[in-house]
């Protein structure tokens, strides 16, 4: 049976890693970038330390092994990741303009990514782990948001099944991305 909890040890933080590996678009054929989907931001471990310090991950495990993870991404990570930053900037337009409900203008989590093993997707996993880090996160945050490549299909759609709204979308690098928010 799969549980789901927040991170607590360098263990889980390093499968987290090693399952991150195995999904980025360079592992991965056209077809499963199509099919299965894919992450975009490989991760070092002591920033994934830091940031699990901050705001707990949200893990999927079988047994003792993490299966799917959601990472959080509080707003003191704004600047670490060079890749992220015009998407910060992107959330902070779209506040300006009022395309995102928020209580406050900082009652909102980043989750920097999710993935889950192939061999447990299609079972709740992925609307799981969301259900959860939404119950983990209040009351301090009310809204996840995330942004997707606009190219991963897979991705968009298993994050409108679940009730994400588009947020914004924007070109950054000659890349198009959506950004999406739950609350």
């Amino acid at each position: 049976m799969i549980t789901y909890s927040q991170a607590q040890s360098n263990q889980e933080l390093h499968e987290i890693l090693e399952l991150q590996k195995r999904n980025l678009p360079a592992r991965l054929t056209s077809e499963e970038k199509i099919t299965e989907g894919f992450v975009t931001v490989q991760h070092e471990l002591p920033l994934l330390q830091e940031m699990n310090t901050r705001c707990a991950h949200t893990l999927a495990k079988m047994g003792d092994t993490v299966v799917g993870y959601a990472l959080s991404m509080h707003l003191d990570f704004k600047d670490e990741l060079p890749v992220l930053v015009p998407m910060f900037k992107e959330i902070e337009r779209s506040i300006e303009l009022g395309l995102l409900p928020l209580k406050n203008k900082n009652s909102y989590i980043i989750m920097g990514q999710i993935c889950i093993d192939k061999i447990y997707r299609k079972q709740g996993v992925f609307r799981s782990l969301y259900k959860y880090m939404l119950q983990n996160i209040q009351p301090e945050f009310t809204t996840i948001i995330t942004e997707v490549d606009a190219t991963n299909s897979r991705s968009l759609e298993a994050h409108s099944a679940i009730g994400f709204t588009l947020m914004s979308r924007y070109n950054s690098g000659g890349q198009d991305w959506e950004l999406l928010y739950l609350q």
